[in-house]
């Protein structure tokens, strides 16, 4: 059984469908990813997963739990850092912890828990203090103390720097090695591609698409990109020749463009050493979850 089960659900603001008939089912010890473009109802889902909202209508599991009429036991089980979250100002790095570590029966050891989130120097600084980078790491150790087996959350690595949101994604890596299952709200492609098992991509309210990230980048169509200075003309139509090649263009500067598959990248290669052309300045730019998620977001924008 799957260990979080979203079917059919529903939600509205003010007569406005927010989520519009979401279904996805996430398997026990996967990061599974929830993406889409601003407004396309991925806080909302995550927030009904965890019980923090209502749904208007649709069936929500956890672990076969009601997050709603089961809150008590959901919450045992279930950790969630919110896109935004605030504590008392007054309240200290090491106070938050150990407040938080008192409401579990058998909570994870927040100090090392401290340090690989980078607040070990910081434990006695006041919430109130704190930069939005380290009030973020903050959230992630508390989604993190009471040793769930599911952790939501959103917006991971905002406001963290680049060595911190590697250091991040490293640390949920070891989360999900240690049996917990992960769903993850991002809006960093990037992220995403590198941490998650599964994505569901979000727009207007609906799943448009749910694969893994590989699978998500080859239904978008993406291809490879071959751009280089040729030392000499190449023949235009050997060019469009190529296998798997799905256009050719040529810029006023004489650079030559050519998208395709790795099939095309090997055959043009073949093809500027049998007729001696050196290739200057070669680029080749394969397709990221970035292509595919602009593709399959057209209809919102």
């Amino acid at each position: 059984m799957p260990i979080i089960e979203v079917t059919g659900l529903c939600k509205s603001y003010g007569g406005r469908p927010v989520v519009d008939g979401v279904s996805f089912a996430v398997e026990e010890g996967e990061i599974f990813g929830v993406l889409g473009p601003n407004g396309a109802g991925k806080t909302t889902t995550v927030e009904c997963v965890a019980g923090l909202r209502t749904p208007d209508s649709g069936r929500v599991r956890v672990a076969g739990l009601d997050p709603l009429t089961d809150r008590q036991d959901v919450t045992r089980i279930l950790g969630v850092q919110l896109q935004q979250s605030a504590l008392q100002e007054n309240l200290t790095v090491r106070e938050a912890l150990q407040l938080y570590s008192a409401f579990y029966p058998a909570p994870a050891d927040w100090r090392p828990l401290a340090g690989r989130l980078g607040l070990a120097d910081r434990l006695g600084a006041r919430f109130g203090t704190l930069s939005g980078g380290r009030r973020q790491r903050l959230s992630i150790a508390l989604a993190l103390i009471g040793a769930p087996r599911v952790v939501v959350l959103d917006e991971l690595t905002t406001g963290l720097d680049p060595r911190a949101r590697r250091d991040t994604w490293k640390l949920i890596e070891d989360v999900r090695e240690s049996g917990v299952t992960v769903l993850l709200v991002t809006h960093f492609m990037e992220e995403a591609q590198h941490l998650c098992d599964r994505i569901a991509v979000l727009d207007a309210g609906e799943v448009v698409a749910l694969d893994t990230p590989a699978g998500l980048i080859r239904r978008a169509d993406g291809a490879t990109v071959v751009t280089f200075t040729p030392s000499r003309p190449v023949d235009g139509l050997d060019l469009a020749a190529l296998p798997a090649a799905v256009s050719v263009r040529h810029s006023e500067d004489g650079r030559v463009s050519v998208r395709g598959t790795d099939e095309t990248v090997a055959a043009l290669i073949a093809l500027l050493a049998r007729h001696g052309v050196t290739a200057h300045r070669l680029r080749i730019a394969n397709p990221t979850l970035d292509d595919a998620f602009l593709r399959l977001t057209e209809r919102g924008v």
